[in-house]
Parts: structure tokens; sequence; C-alpha cells
């Protein structure tokens, strides 16, 4: 059974964090949770004497530069800024404010397990003509290190306009026995939210096969595979949702399922659709990227 009942929400003050909290509530709402909005201080300031600028990542309020910081002072102007963001966003939710001092990969990381928290609700920092091709360095080390679903926010340059309600859920699924679990609980969300959901399966690499191997008998083969262990799947976990099976390029194959269908939101497995290659490289990371709407990575 789907539980959300704490949601971490990582607060970096960018403008896309606070389009982040305007679904933190929504979810909320939805799932009755509570929310803890958490900033954190890196103490290589401490170290460095250095002047932390404005809106940066987890780095929010200016420190005088001079050969020791005064870490009890940033704190507490943290926590004064924290105290002040998100208020109108976040009205009518339970919300517990936190400044925690240390790596802030690790320290959310580490505060979601010891804490229980159920998801973590993380902008990307990814607008802008290169910062698209990009995810930021603490969003990618959560991604890894969670032991949690992570909900990303839409990291394309040209992501689609959100709507009041997630309900079209698209599940990007591999065939392998491992992705049954991520199919599940796409579905749990699907039903908790009342949306519908939708499975696409992408087959990678025709488009750089000899021209003698690409034939269209051949591929519509390898698709009719890939659908019948697939639809074997589903019936067998009891999941009814529309299949979509495309060739090439897995995230951009993603991406375009999503588009086609109006996506609010795309499920996907760490690491089940990287085979061997870990938790969070080409394909996780390539869907996260291209994505036209938030990601949840299960």
């Amino acid at each position: 059974m789907l539980i959300i009942k704490h949601i971490l929400f990582p607060q970096d003050f960018s403008e896309q964090s606070r389009d982040v909290a305007v679904a933190v509530r929504k979810l909320a709402c939805q799932f009755g949770a509570e929310v803890t909005m958490m900033s954190v201080l890196p103490p290589i300031w401490e170290q460095l004497g250095v002047t932390f600028e404005s809106g940066g990542a987890f780095g929010a309020i200016e420190a005088p530069a001079r050969s020791h910081v005064d870490m009890e002072e940033l704190k507490a102007g943290l926590d004064a800024r924290l105290a002040a963001t998100a208020t109108r966003e976040l009205v009518g939710v339970p919300v517990r404010r936190i400044v925690e001092t240390g790596d802030p990969a690790e320290s959310i990381v580490a505060f979601a397990q010891s804490e229980g928290a159920d998801l973590i609700m993380m902008a990307t920092r990814g607008h802008g003509p290169f910062r698209s091709l990009l995810l930021g360095s603490v969003a990618a080390k959560v991604l890894h290190d969670a032991h949690c679903p992570v909900w990303t926010s839409a990291h394309a340059s040209e992501p689609v306009v959100a709507r009041p309600a997630q309900r079209n859920i698209l599940c990007a699924v591999d065939g392998t026995p491992k992705t049954v679990p991520v199919m599940e609980w796409a579905a749990e969300w699907a039903s908790a939210v009342g949306g519908t959901l939708r499975l696409v399966h992408a087959i990678p690499g025709m488009q750089a096969w000899p021209d003698r191997q690409m034939n269209h008998e051949f591929e519509a083969a390898l698709m009719q595979q890939a659908r019948e262990t697939i639809e074997r799947q589903q019936q067998a976990a009891g999941i009814g949702a529309a299949l979509g099976v495309g060739t090439g390029d897995i995230a951009a194959v993603v991406r375009e399922e999503a588009l086609r269908h109006s996506s609010d939101l795309v499920v996907i497995g760490r690491g089940l659709l990287d085979g061997t290659f870990g938790r969070l490289r080409t394909h996780s990371y390539g869907i996260i990227r291209l994505a036209p709407c938030p990601v949840i990575s299960v």
C-alpha cells in the first residue's frame, strides 16, 4: 500500500524551488502528509571565509568576507530566511523548518532515512540554455543515494505547463522482472491521485544497427516480443494500463510518449533502466533531463 505521510522538501531558495513548493502543497493535501522544509549550511565556508551568493544552491545568506566566519551567525540568518520562505505556497499544510550543517546531499539523504521520509521533493536547477544539459550536483547525489522515492521538477528547458491535478501518469518499464515493483508502485500512485496510468517501453540502439539488420520485420518482431513480455507482467500483477512501445534513444522515447499523452508525471525505477551501469547513469539521468514534466524515481 502506498503511504506518503512525510514529505522532505530541500530548499535552496531558487525560483525553481518556489515552483516546487506549489507541487509539495498539492501532494501534501492529497495524501494528508506533513512537510519538512530543510536547508543545509555547508561547513566548508567556515574554513574558507568566503561570501555566500544569495540564491545559490543551499547558500542563501551573505557572510562577512573575513578570515573567520561565525557559523552560528550564518545558521541564525538561514533559520530566519527559511522561516519566511514559501509561507503562502504551503498555507494550510503542517510544515517543520530545519537547518542542518554539513554536505547538502549527505544531510538530505541522512535526514530522510533517520526521520522516515516517504518522499523527497526537490528542484533540479535545470533552466537556462546550458543548465538544461546538467542535473544539479545535489539533486544527482540525492537521486543516487536516497532510499525513498525522489520527485524532481521538470528539468527540460520547455516543460509542460503544470495542470491542477496529476491525472496522466507515465511509467517507464524495461520488461525485466525487477521493473514489476516499479510498475506496481506507479499503479498505486495513479490510484491514490485519481489518475490514469500508461506504460512506455523503449527498444534502444535501433538507429545504430547495420542497414542489413534494420528491416521492418525484425523491428516489428522485437516490438511484439517486448509487448508480449510486459503484458504478461501486467496480467500477473493485475495492472490494466495501456502500453506504448518505441524504438531509439530511451530518454527521447519516454519524452515523446509523455508529450504525446500530456503526461503530468513520469515514474522510473532508479537502476532498473540502467542494466549493469549503476543506479543513476545514462538512461535515468537522460529521462530526468529530457522529461517535460516532473519525474518520480522509485
